[in-house]
């Protein structure tokens, strides 16, 4: 018991709490991306990486047009590192611990696909080149990932939030800017010049 909750601690418990996975669920894992991987990564424009070190854990939402990660081989795929805020948080924990997790996304579908292996950060300027934007807006860098599980989940978590349902999309107007956000966090700042800046980048500069 912590605080009055139970607690579970160890894997034996975990594993009592739960019915024992399916055999299917176990055979679908794979160590390669396949004919169907493939096509739906070229679909995907929006994925999350979780990657991991020392200071902590941390997940983090990458978006550009379908194809935008790069699948080299079976085994190998590229994703490009946009503009951002700078924190520079994945990459930097990729290079104290390289194992990251993927979770790429296709509106519409409701199944996802998951993709585990190991990155590391590449500069190489015709790797970066094979990347750019219209041709001409080239990232810093990229990520080479090594492939080491891939496995789609089956569609219920889309399906119980009714992800892609346009009458559950949420009004402009139900949630603050980003800027009157980071004024209430932030003492002294200007919440009108951040959303104008904002509404300018969302709509013109998004590289």
């Amino acid at each position: 018991m912590s605080d009055g909750i139970s607690v579970i601690t160890d894997t034996t418990a975990l594993r009592q709490t739960y019915e024992p996975p399916v055999e299917m669920a176990r055979k679908k894992v794979l160590d390669y991306l396949d004919p169907h991987a493939r096509r739906f990564i070229a679909m995907s424009p929006f994925l999350t990486i979780a990657s991991t070190s020392a200071a902590g854990t941390d997940c983090s939402p990458r978006g550009d047009e379908p194809g935008f990660v790069q699948v080299v081989d079976d085994r190998t795929m590229l994703l490009p590192d946009r503009r951002g805020n700078n924190l520079l948080d994945t990459m930097q924990n990729v290079l104290e611990h390289p194992q990251i997790g993927l979770l790429f996304l296709v509106p519409g579908l409701n199944e996802t696909l998951r993709v585990n292996g190991k990155a590391k950060i590449v500069t190489d300027p015709v790797v970066l080149q094979s990347m750019a934007i219209k041709g001409k807006i080239v990232p810093a860098s990229a990520m080479q990932i090594a492939v080491e599980q891939v496995y789609f989940h089956c569609g219920r978590a889309i399906l119980r939030a009714d992800l892609w349902n346009p009458e559950k999309k949420v009004a402009r107007e139900d949630f603050p800017m980003l800027g009157t956000v980071l004024a209430d966090q932030i003492k002294g700042f200007d919440a009108d010049a951040a959303n104008k800046r904002l509404e300018v980048a969302y709509t013109t500069n998004l590289y």
